[in-house]
Order: C-alpha cells, then sequence, then structure tokens
C-alpha cells in the first residue's frame, strides 16, 4: 500500500489527562491525545503511554492507517460500482434467453392448469 501523507495543517491535536496506570504523573500531565483529520473528519484518541510525544507518534500512525482503509474501500466501492455496470449492460445469449422464455412457457402451462374443474 502506499504512503499517506499527513500535513500539518490539516490535522487539529487537543491533549487530555489520560486516566489508567502510571500514577501521579498520569494525573498531573495531560499525556492523552486526540488528532483529528479536518478534511475527512477522521478522529484518533491515544492514551497508550505515558509520554505525550509517545502517545502523538501513535496517534499519527493509527489516524494514517485509517485513512488508508478509508481510502482503500472507496476504491473497492468505485471498482464494485463499474463491474456491476459493466453486468447489467452485457445482453443476454440467445441460448441463455431462449431457456428463459422456455421456462416462463412452462410456468405459465402450470398456471393455466390451476382453474376450476368443471363437472
Amino acid at each position: 500500500m502506499e504512503k499517506v501523507n499527513l500535513r500539518d495543517e490539516d490535522l487539529r491535536e487537543s491533549f487530555a489527562r489520560s486516566s489508567g496506570p502510571g500514577g501521579q504523573h498520569v494525573n498531573k500531565v495531560s499525556t492523552a491525545v486526540t488528532l483529528t483529520h479536518l478534511p475527512s473528519g477522521l478522529s484518533v484518541m491515544v492514551s497508550d503511554s505515558r509520554s505525550q510525544s509517545m502517545n502523538r507518534k501513535i496517534a499519527r500512525e493509527r489516524l494514517a492507517e485509517k485513512l488508508k482503509e478509508r481510502l482503500q474501500a472507496r476504491r473497492l466501492q468505485a471498482r464494485a460500482a463499474t463491474a456491476k455496470a459493466r453486468r447489467q449492460k452485457a445482453r443476454r445469449s440467445p441460448g441463455e434467453k431462449r431457456k428463459l422464455v422456455e421456462g416462463k412457457r412452462r410456468r405459465s402451462e402450470i398456471k393455466k392448469g390451476r382453474g376450476r374443474v368443471s363437472e
């Protein structure tokens, strides 16, 4: 997969106090990082480490991964749409048409046989 470029002007960082293990350090320092990609609206919150800088690095990596996944999903969706359009435009072969009409004819005969029974 190709690498996603995250520009600093497209990102908004916010910091908050983290929870969990880490003792007094966690309670005093805002180590949890929330990183938001403004153009796409994707957001990632990381509080894995006691270090704010480490959490920032991890947040960037996770955000880049999310963007890659979204990009790949859009490509797959577009490819599926073109394949569906191609299938819809394809005409039936004469043999397929014949089988289809024959099946309809048989069904019609079955339904005609459901009429009232005369005495």
